[in-house]
């Protein structure tokens, strides 16, 4: 199999490790403090006006305003309403325009995430945009993100990767339970690929093996 070029290769490693983003969290912050004027990944001015921050169609950005997230849905939680927050960040100082509406659940379209930082000199979409622009909001949402049920996550990301083993893909490796939480599986070395996340086999498994997956789950492996 063909090598994964780096930038695919970073965005796929960061989305795996979304488990354990909030340990990085705080040397992203200070990243952001020590961070340039230019905060966008297209040049767009700073803007200092953050939104305050208080199950699975994906709602798609609005036409005319891309910068606005489409309407909060009725009884949607506050973990919704800081995924909302974050997704105007990334749009409006991030510069990512068509970075993609909460699903219902208020879990962000991973797959569309990654897809958007597998852009060349666009990685910054998966771990809070450029020079950590929009970082605060980013720890709001996953602060703001219920409590996850760890071993329903497990039974479910192991689904995933047998599922992955029987569609083709034979060195994707199965999930760990670390410290009472679930650790994602997928390639065995994902600092140096062996797995070719861009060939049509792969593609096709993930396709097949998508609903394995728990909701908030797509991307961690």
């Amino acid at each position: 199999m063909s090598p994964k070029t780096p930038s695919r290769a970073t965005s796929r490693a960061t989305a795996r490790l979304r488990l354990t983003a909030l340990a990085a969290l705080p040397v992203l912050v200070l990243s952001a403090a020590c961070g340039s004027g230019d905060d966008s990944a297209r040049g767009t001015q700073k803007n200092d006006d953050i939104a305050s921050v208080p199950e699975t169609t994906t709602a798609s950005p609005s036409a005319d305003d891309a910068g606005t997230p489409s309407t909060r849905p009725a009884g949607k939680s506050a973990f919704y309403d800081a995924q909302l927050a974050y997704v105007r960040c990334m749009r409006v100082k991030g510069g990512y325009k068509d970075f993609p509406d909460p699903k219902l659940s208020g879990h962000l379209d991973w797959g569309k995430v990654e897809e958007i930082s597998s852009r060349p000199g666009q990685m910054e979409a998966a771990k809070g945009g450029k020079n950590g622009v929009c970082v605060d909001e980013l720890q709001k949402a996953m602060l703001a993100e219920p409590k996850r049920d760890q071993q329903k996550d497990y039974e479910s990301m192991l689904a995933h990767a047998k599922c992955m083993r029987d569609n083709g893909v034979s060195r994707f490796t199965n999930p760990t339970m670390s410290g009472g939480n679930a650790q994602p599986g997928g390639d065995p070395n994902p600092a140096s690929p062996t797995i070719d996340g861009d060939s049509p086999a792969y593609k096709q498994a993930r396709e097949a093996c998508k609903t394995k997956l728990l909701d908030g789950l797509d991307g961690m492996q």
